[in-house]
């Protein structure tokens, strides 16, 4: 009998085929992925630099799909002195409360009481300190920056409570 060379057969065996079918699988799948991040890379708008706002007003400008959408609001951290430091201690992070604000009257009759903050959220209460001579307790809220500068108004000229939602 002849002397033949050996035989070899295209693929080797069945786990190398596989292992070549997932390295073509994955470096499909990466391309993939880095086509669509181009994609919305490109999508994003973006305004020129140095480029003048709009003319339009902000509450008329409108979302990506033409629908209108609310200005942002620019939210803001505001310590807020709450006058009975026992309501202070029920408090936890992330609660939403409501500020009312009651004027002291002198002569100690009837105060007149209004809201001036609705949801506000709790971002942190303090470790109370004893040394405050009207016993309050020390509360942080997040609230947007026109409500933050009512509530330091506030509590200038009234006593703050809190409720809550």
């Amino acid at each position: 009998m002849p002397a033949f060379a050996p035989l070899r057969v295209r693929g080797g065996w069945p786990w190398l085929r596989l292992r070549r079918a997932m390295r073509r699988r994955r470096r499909a799948l990466a391309a993939g992925l880095a086509v669509t991040a181009a994609a919305l890379a490109a999508w994003v708008p973006r305004a020129p630099a140095g480029a003048e706002p709009p003319d339009e007003p902000v509450a008329l400008r409108q979302g990506a799909r033409g629908e209108h959408r609310p200005p942002p609001v620019d939210m803001v951290s505001a310590p807020v002195r709450i006058a009975d430091a026992e309501t202070v201690r029920l408090l936890r992070p992330g609660d939403e409360v409501d500020v009312i604000a009651a004027a002291d009257s002198p002569a100690g009759g009837a105060s007149d009481a209004h809201v001036v903050a609705t949801g506000a959220r709790v971002a942190g209460v303090p470790r109370a300190h004893d040394d405050f001579p009207d016993g309050g307790a020390l509360v942080v809220l997040t609230v947007p920056r026109p409500v933050a500068a009512r509530l330091a108004g506030a509590s200038t000229t009234s006593r703050l409570a809190v409720t809550l939602c």
